[in-house]
């Protein structure tokens, strides 16, 4: 076949890195590879390639498990956007969580962390990693002081969100990572509120970028998948620990995530866009008690989010309208073109009512047109107080 070239832009990469036409059947798309084993020639082969399988290599094929060439066209096309060395695909978001601190961590390190975190991570550090004798402590990573404060002789590693869930909190992802470097530790960001098309934490200072891949990086709310990057040295481990915690991705779901990160960069453009007129929207109007939004001069770290994000300041919005629960009910309740959903970084503009956290509401903003979003939260909001 020809010779290919991935090109240089990052929209280019994300249709084309990591991908090409298959070169058996020339079929445009990657195949997904349907199969749990790879068949050999003769015992020395498949001698050889469970060797190189068990040594990391993500490219020596004996069963799915430990490798696969779907999977593996993801994790090239993702490193190939984070500028990383290498990349590790996960069977979900928490796989990629878990995997990268078991990895990096073991019974009497200690690792700081952000204090607002998805809420399954945080029964990880609240549960599981002081069953395993790892020491954790929590900071608020807006107050560098604090996370310096929380750093002893045993920790090995930071770990926090780069917009934070779900109150959109953002780091000073550059003071943190020199501050942690100084002292020999390890940098993860968790990127999944931004994606890498707005945000990659490696050029920012990070040593480990990870997504909940089922989140903007597939963009269809269609599959389920976690990615992590770096360092391939830093890869190494957390590739074994997903090989041995059967935490494999399913090739189906990485050909999905495939498909969805080649429209990433125009649906964050779009995302973000229709966000920022939205949040500007809430912040004038009179049943909303507050908004939290990256790009809005009232947000207490907007002059960090425009140093790392330019102008474009993501998908995610959070606001309370007056009125408590009865109002946050009202409002999601009444609205007749966004869903009430858990999940975000979709086409669609899902909504998250949150009775816990006082009745705040999250809101990812898909790629409808701006009017009809606009619309149905005016309906909303008309049904609050």
């Amino acid at each position: 076949m020809r010779e290919r070239t991935h090109g240089k832009g990052f929209a280019t990469r994300a249709i084309h890195a990591g991908e090409g036409p298959d070169p058996v059947t020339h079929a445009h798309n990657t195949p997904i590879y349907a199969t749990a084993t790879f068949a050999f020639d003769t015992a020395a082969d498949k001698e050889a390639a469970v060797d190189r399988a068990l040594e990391w290599n993500p490219t020596s094929y004996f069963y799915s498990r430990t490798g696969n060439p779907t999977n593996r066209a993801l994790e090239e096309k993702v490193a190939s956007l984070e500028g990383a060395e290498d990349c590790v695909v996960s069977a979900s978001g928490m796989a990629a969580v878990s995997a990268t601190l078991f990895a990096h961590l073991r019974a009497g390190d200690h690792v700081v962390l952000g204090d607002e975190l998805f809420a399954i991570t945080k029964v990880l550090w609240e549960e599981d990693l002081p069953r395993r004798e790892i020491g954790v402590t929590p900071v608020d990573m807006t107050d560098l002081a604090a996370v310096e404060a929380a750093i002893t002789d045993r920790t090995r590693l930071v770990f926090l969100e780069t917009s934070t869930n779900p109150r959109l909190r953002m780091p000073d992802l550059e003071a943190i990572a020199g501050l942690a470097h100084r002292r020999g530790l390890i940098v993860v960001a968790d990127n999944t509120f931004l994606g890498p098309a707005l945000l990659r934490p490696l050029e920012h200072g990070a040593d480990i970028v990870l997504h909940a891949a089922t989140k903007y990086l597939s963009g269809h709310g269609d599959a389920v998948s976690g990615v992590v990057s770096g360092a391939k040295r830093l890869m190494d481990p957390i590739r074994k620990q997903v090989d041995t915690f059967g935490q494999a991705a399913s090739p189906f779901n990485s050909f999905l995530v495939l498909r969805g990160v080649r429209t990433l960069p125009l649906r964050s453009a779009a995302g973000s866009a229709n966000a920022a007129a939205l949040a500007a929207f809430l912040e004038g109007h009179e049943k909303v008690e507050w908004v939290r939004y990256p790009g809005l001069a009232s947000h207490p770290d907007h002059a960090v989010a425009a140093r790392l994000l330019g102008g474009r300041f993501g998908a995610m919005v959070t606001f309370k309208p007056r009125g408590g629960l009865d109002a946050m009910a009202a409002f999601t309740d009444h609205l007749a073109l966004c869903d009430i959903a858990v999940s975000l970084g979709d086409v669609y503009t899902l909504v998250y009512p949150r009775p816990k956290d006082g009745g705040i509401i999250r809101v990812s903003v898909g790629c409808e047109d701006l009017d009809d979003l606009v619309d149905d939260f005016e309906r909303g909001l008309s049904f609050v107080g």
